[in-house]
């Protein structure tokens, strides 16, 4: 899954905790990448409880980690989201990973 903001995806991960975070926009999980997390305006639900925007989304539902508010996400109907394209080159990217991965030459 890419960033949701400027679609870099992840690389082979190192060792230690992910610099990568979670987040929800409009009530659908999404990933933040390193550079786009230096933003002030990242656009991402929050709590109507607590106001935190450290929510995760699961099953059809909301939770807040900060306060524990739990409520049901909208269905995919009625948030009508935009079409996100995939990022450009990923097909050729994908194609040389499986040439590599099955010894094409």
């Amino acid at each position: 899954m890419p960033c949701y903001r400027c679609g870099a995806r992840q690389t082979d991960p190192v060792r230690g905790a992910s610099p990568w975070q979670r987040g929800v926009r409009n009530e659908s999980q999404v990933l933040i990448c390193p550079d786009c997390q230096r933003l002030h305006d990242l656009d991402l639900d929050s709590c109507s409880t607590c106001g935190s925007t450290a929510l995760i989304c699961r099953l059809g539902e909301v939770e807040c980690r900060s306060c524990g508010a739990v409520w049901l996400a909208r269905s995919s109907e009625t948030l009508d989201p935009a079409p996100v394209a995939p990022p450009p080159g990923l097909s050729a990217e994908v194609e040389a990973a499986l040439n590599r991965v099955l010894g094409r030459a």
